[in-house]
């Protein structure tokens, strides 16, 4: 079964094309499930995201394609929620009638930054911040926000589990050491850790994340899911044969799909 849950529309408004288009797309790549998890409305950076007041449509819209092409390929609905410790959720998101919620860390909140706002770290505009951080202690951050993601058992999915190498700044300090505590976490909080295709589109040129963190993830027995993070129709799928060839090649034989917040785990 070929499954790619986290792919986004206009509503977010940095992507391109309508949802049919992704649609027909995912169809014709041969996508059995294929879910959209558009950016949740939050009062924080609204401009990368879609407001409240089109929650509505944006679920209704879903659940008419999803009756429309039933025959042809099963379509979820789901949420990308940003996890920002000291900004608070929606309940309106958190308690919606979704079938998953992914959450991502896309912001710190160090005070490396020298900023009161919270550094959107993988923002090509706010790259230039690197230049004035501690690498390792950036990581550490990132990773004790994944950890506190994970304890909030708001989600199904941690999202692009190490989207910090984006622009390959890496640490010299051992990576595996460094995501060790919240791997243990997601295993604790029972999640689910998506192998993430856009990284292949990035600077660092892999997929999100790491094998050394895959690995990690597999002797946890952590359960998988895929998702390309299309924002725009030729991004849908991309990437996918590689992440499949990479998960087999760790051990792995089923990813998870989910109803109505509930996992389901199929062969892939």
């Amino acid at each position: 079964m070929r499954v790619d849950l986290h792919n986004h529309t206009v509503l977010c408004n940095h992507a391109t094309g309508t949802m049919q288009e992704y649609i027909k797309k995912a169809i014709e790549l041969k996508i059995d499930v294929y879910g959209f998890s558009e950016h949740a409305p939050m009062n924080f950076d609204e401009k990368y995201r879609m407001r409240l007041e089109e929650k509505e449509f944006y679920e209704s819209t879903i659940l008419y394609f999803k009756d429309k092409y039933s025959k042809s390929i099963d379509i979820l609905l789901g949420y990308e929620v940003d996890f920002i410790k000291s900004i608070t959720m929606l309940d309106e998101i958190l308690t919606s009638n979704v079938d998953y919620l992914i959450g991502s860390v896309h912001f710190l909140e160090s005070k490396n930054n020298n900023n009161d706002e919270p550094w959107g770290f993988d923002n090509p505009e706010f790259i230039g911040k690197y230049q004035n951080v501690n690498i390792d202690k950036i990581w550490e951050e990132y990773f004790r926000a994944i950890e506190e993601l994970a304890k909030s058992n708001k989600f199904d999915i941690v999202g692009h589990l190490d989207l910090i190498k984006v622009f390959k700044f890496l640490p010299k300090k051992d990576i595996r050491l460094l995501a060790k505590n919240a791997i243990k976490q997601i295993k604790k909080s029972n999640m689910t850790v998506e192998i993430n295709a856009a990284g292949f589109r990035k600077p660092i040129e892999e997929q999100y994340p790491s094998k050394e963190l895959l690995e990690l993830i597999y002797e946890e027995n952590i359960p998988i899911t895929f998702s390309s993070d299309a924002h725009s129709v030729e991004q849908v799928g991309y990437g996918y044969d590689k992440a499949i060839k990479l998960a087999k090649s760790i051990g792995f034989t089923k990813c998870a799909i989910f109803k109505s917040r509930d996992r389901q785990l199929v062969d892939f």
